[in-house]
């Protein structure tokens, strides 16, 4: 086993540094679980209150990078917003307010005070998921499992994380969806105008018992539509560029010679599922997520169904 991993280091040392750190140590099995693992605490000791663990582990510092750099756009955005454009920074300001403003939040809230106001939520939103997908596949120092050793420190090795590949974040993101917009729609036609509200207008009294069900569940089934649709995109790319990156070699243990063209095969692989998520799906990820939350929205407004 150690012979294969050498074989295969020497055959794909990018994409074995980049996806599969593990292969880079003398490990005997390959586990590809513990690029997921967020048992252990990253930053400083375990700590716990109340039963909850509050250690800064992967998952903590992801999120963390994705909020500062949320932050520091929509701030840059709010600064950089002027009347006259000023050199190529301005332009991609406003490219970026626009395609929000107008691709995500008018085209789907037709209420235009209601649109001014979740804009700032459904920005946040898009920025927010943009970067935290964008953060894991960007290769971090959080493999705590197979450190190494520089001037006599331990350092995790470099792997691939997302925040968004752990179900908990995407969850809660659409928890706080499904309250904001049903929130908003019993505010804007109150408590049983907006029960109302959730099936069309003029149906017979005898399709109503059938319908109300029906709407209810599918309100219900949005919470799992949102947190799964991201969840599952971006931990199936991650996945693929672990395996073609190195961990298909390892599982279907060739010979040392094959380990080497399998290798070289995979990698290339490897590397068109790498720029292939990192352009689109982390993009359109996050365009879909934050359209769906404007579409809920201005649909819990609408006086129509």
């Amino acid at each position: 086993m150690k012979l294969r991993h050498r074989a295969l280091m020497a055959a794909t040392p990018f994409a074995v540094a980049l996806a599969t750190p593990g292969l880079a140590s003398a490990a005997d099995e390959f586990k590809p679980d513990t690029e997921f693992d967020i048992s252990e605490p990253l930053i400083g000791p375990s700590f716990e209150l109340l039963g909850i663990d509050l250690s800064i582990n992967k998952a903590v510092l992801y999120v963390l990078l994705a909020g500062i750099l949320t932050v520091g756009t929509l701030v840059l955005i709010a600064r950089k917003m002027q009347a006259n454009p000023t050199g190529r920074a301005q332009t991609v300001v406003e490219w970026a307010y626009e395609f929000v403003d107008s691709t995500i939040v008018k085209d789907n809230v037709k209420d235009r005070k209601t649109a001014l106001k979740w804009f700032p939520f459904i920005a946040t939103l898009f920025f927010f998921i943009w970067f935290s997908n964008i953060l894991g596949y960007l290769p971090l120092p959080t493999n705590t499992h197979h450190p190494f050793e520089v001037f006599g420190v331990e350092v995790p090795q470099f792997a691939l994380f997302a925040a968004t590949a752990n179900i908990s974040m995407p969850l809660i993101l659409a928890l706080v969806v499904w309250i904001s917009y049903n929130v908003v729609g019993i505010r804007k036609h109150g408590p049983i105008g907006y029960v109302k509200s959730l099936v069309p207008s003029g149906l017979p009294w005898w399709i109503l018992p059938l319908m109300y069900p029906i709407e209810i569940l599918s309100h219900f089934v949005r919470l799992i539509s949102l947190s799964l649709r991201l969840y599952a995109n971006i931990l199936a790319g991650h996945l693929l560029i672990l395996f073609m990156a190195g961990g298909l070699v390892v599982l279907l243990e060739p010979g040392i010679a094959a380990a080497g063209v399998l290798g070289l095969l995979t990698a290339a692989v490897a590397v068109i599922f790498f720029l292939f998520e990192l352009t689109l799906v982390s993009a359109l990820q996050a365009f879909i997520f934050s359209t769906l939350t404007a579409i809920y929205i201005g649909g819990a407004v609408a006086e129509e169904h």
